[in-house]
């Protein structure tokens, strides 16, 4: 039983890490908040997290039912969601980040003096990518709590790896530079698109009955 508590939380704790990108995430931010002061992006980052945190948690919890609700079973969840997050690594390894958030949502938030809620808690933290894997991990799990327990432990891991480096964005920003931030990027992309592909083959082999 605690073996399966570990796997299932390391499994959705790296899978959130990849997608959700934080020191990414973090060199972004500190590009769109160059005048605030460090109080000011403290205050962000602090509520941003929160807000991106139940955001998950609500979506994971209530994503299977809105399908079931839809008539849409878990297999064909895990194709279409394999599909959305192999775009999102690709997106990544290119460098463009159309899902996360558009040119337009990122002149917004520079012009913008708040951006806790958008575009930094959604869709850069709490985006497509993050959101349909919330719904794949607790389809996972089942109605096993434990497991249920290690996917919400999860995203709170993860959740707080993100707010330490938004807090610390300008030292990322400095130390990792464009150069870096696109580095790990791709690096990242590369692992979720295996992970990706995995997800699909899972929903393929659930949806055909293959072993």
């Amino acid at each position: 039983m605690t073996w399966n508590f570990l796997h299932t939380f390391l499994y959705a704790f790296v899978a959130l890490l990849v997608i959700v990108d934080p020191p990414g995430t973090a060199v972004v931010f500190a590009a769109m908040t160059p005048n605030d002061t460090p109080a000011e992006r403290a205050s962000q980052a602090r509520r941003a997290c929160i807000v991106a945190a139940i955001v998950l948690m609500v979506f994971g919890l209530a994503g299977a039912n809105l399908l079931e609700a839809l008539g849409i079973g878990l297999p064909a969840m895990r194709i279409g969601g394999g599909a959305l997050l192999f775009l999102t690594a690709a997106e990544m390894v290119t460098d463009r980040h159309a899902l996360r958030s558009t040119d337009t949502e990122r002149q917004a938030a520079v012009q913008s003096k708040d951006i806790a809620i958008f575009p930094l808690a959604i869709p850069l933290i709490a985006g497509p990518g993050a959101m349909t894997t919330m719904v794949i991990m607790h389809s996972h799990a089942g109605d096993n709590a434990l497991l249920l327990v290690a996917v919400e432990a999860a995203v709170l891991a993860t959740i707080l790896v993100t707010l330490v480096a938004l807090l610390s964005a300008r030292f990322l920003a400095r130390v990792m530079g464009e150069t870096g931030a696109s580095v790990a990027g791709r690096v990242l992309g590369v692992l979720l698109a295996a992970l990706a592909v995995q997800i699909t083959l899972d929903g393929v082999h659930a949806a055909f009955g293959l072993k």
